[in-house]
């Protein structure tokens, strides 16, 4: 059966199965993308239910997110509406409001092109598709569903294909951290890894360092969940736990491939701990992510993986801890002097002046859809293992012990970071404070 007419036979089982309303009863709303990245409601005329415009209002949906850079794509079911979000720059946006006859179409027409089952509304599904813009924009879009109390609620990722390469000095990095870096990656041996929680731009740190390399002067492989960048010239394999192939299987295999420098996508457990910490004692370089909220904290994460302290202490030499958060619009941002009430925070977390100091505050203008913010940057910090920290890790010292030796040694924390990037207009103080919480 062609596609489109599997698609309507579906619509008219949906059309049957709900409760008839009058036409003038249904109607549109669609939310503004306001200053501030509120959004507020403006109703336009109410459209008659038409399910041969479903495709359409779906593109519209997909164009408007790349529009938009939107990251994912929300569809919320309610009790009496159905609603969709944006995720833009980390933060939840609305996009449009419609009534809850459009939930179901909707639904299904992702379905349809996501490859799932349109029959299934119990249990979760996962799925794929691509769409390309007019502009001639092509992005893959992962597709989840989920059943909820209201329906199926379905969130999309949105994946540009063949992303740009961030340079890693474009990561938002100051100088003397970015020196650190730059010098473990000079490095043989050895384990670098990037921790924070889901979204901090981890594989994005890791690509970035990846790409510093020449991939034909060294034999550079990784292992990825999915692979979201394409480097010429270095390995890539996909693992898939569908068939039992996941990051402690590929290493293994991976180690006899004689090479270089290693990437595992993500330490999930004691058997990939175990084999990367191994690759990097054995003359690999191995990068890695793992999720835990603060640098030092990645040592306690790693011992409740059962690594001994003395193979941490020997294969880790640098732990780089990291948020995304929303950069100002460098062409509306306003400065203001530093309120009152922030005082304390700087000269506690900070060796700024509030009293010379100033902040910025986002306005909305054209270049960033009067949202007042464009893109995001990194906060850092990160922890260079030294003898003195190795020797506090190997007594079992406190997480606040080895964090106040990383300081004196230089280590700047990423709340200092945050009120750093504040001062000098990159960020917000509330994307700041919202960092440091």
């Amino acid at each position: 059966m062609p596609q489109k007419q599997k698609f309507m036979s579906l619509l008219d089982v949906l059309k049957n199965e709900k409760n008839q309303r009058q036409d003038d009863e249904k109607g549109v709303s669609t939310a503004i993308l306001e200053k501030g990245g509120q959004a507020t409601q403006a109703p336009i005329e109410p459209v008659q239910f038409d399910e041969e415009s479903i495709p359409t209002m779906l593109n519209d949906v997909f164009a408007a997110a790349i529009n938009h850079r939107a990251s994912d794509i929300h569809f919320k079911p309610s009790e009496n509406q159905f609603k969709i979000f944006f995720r833009i720059d980390g933060a939840m946006m609305e996009h449009q409001t419609l009534q809850a006859d459009y939930h179901n179409p909707l639904i299904a027409r992702i379905k349809i092109l996501s490859g799932l089952r349109i029959d299934e509304h119990r249990l979760p599904q996962d799925g794929k598709t691509s769409f390309e813009s007019t502009d001639g924009k092509q992005v893959d879009l992962r597709v989840s569903v989920l059943p909820t109390q209201f329906g199926e609620k379905v969130v999309i990722r949105l994946l540009e294909k063949n992303p740009q390469m961030v340079e890693l000095r474009d990561l938002g990095m100051l100088p003397n951290i970015l020196m650190k870096v730059e010098r473990h990656l000079t490095a043989t041996y050895g384990m670098v890894l990037a921790v924070g929680p889901t979204g901090s731009g981890k594989s994005t740190s890791l690509f970035s360092m990846i790409s510093t390399f020449d991939a034909q002067a060294y034999n550079i492989s990784t292992l990825e969940d999915p692979i979201e960048y394409k480097i010429p010239h270095v390995t890539q394999t996909q693992i898939n736990t569908e068939i039992d192939f996941d990051f402690s299987d590929g290493l293994r295999t991976l180690v006899r491939q004689d090479p270089d420098i290693i990437m595992v996508g993500e330490i999930r457990d004691q058997k990939t701990a175990s084999l990367a910490i191994e690759s990097a004692l054995t003359g690999h370089l191995v990068f890695s992510t793992l999720h835990t909220n603060t640098a030092v904290g990645t040592i306690q994460r790693l011992l409740n993986m059962e690594i001994d302290r003395f193979l941490i202490t020997a294969a880790v030499k640098l732990i780089i801890s990291q948020r995304l958060v929303r950069k100002i619009c460098n062409n509306c941002r306003e400065a203001y002097p530093v309120p009152q009430k922030y005082h304390d925070l700087f000269l506690k977390e900070s060796t700024l002046d509030p009293k010379e100091a100033f902040l910025y505050k986002a306005t909305g203008c054209e270049v960033c859809k009067n949202t007042g913010y464009k893109g995001r940057i990194g906060l850092f910090e990160v922890l260079e293992m030294s003898p003195a920290i190795e020797e506090l890790i190997i007594s079992g010292a406190s997480h606040s012990d080895i964090e106040d030796q990383a300081v004196k040694e230089g280590m700047i924390l990423l709340r200092k970071d945050a009120l750093y990037k504040a001062a000098t207009g990159d960020i917000t103080i509330e994307e700041a404070i919202r960092a440091m919480a």
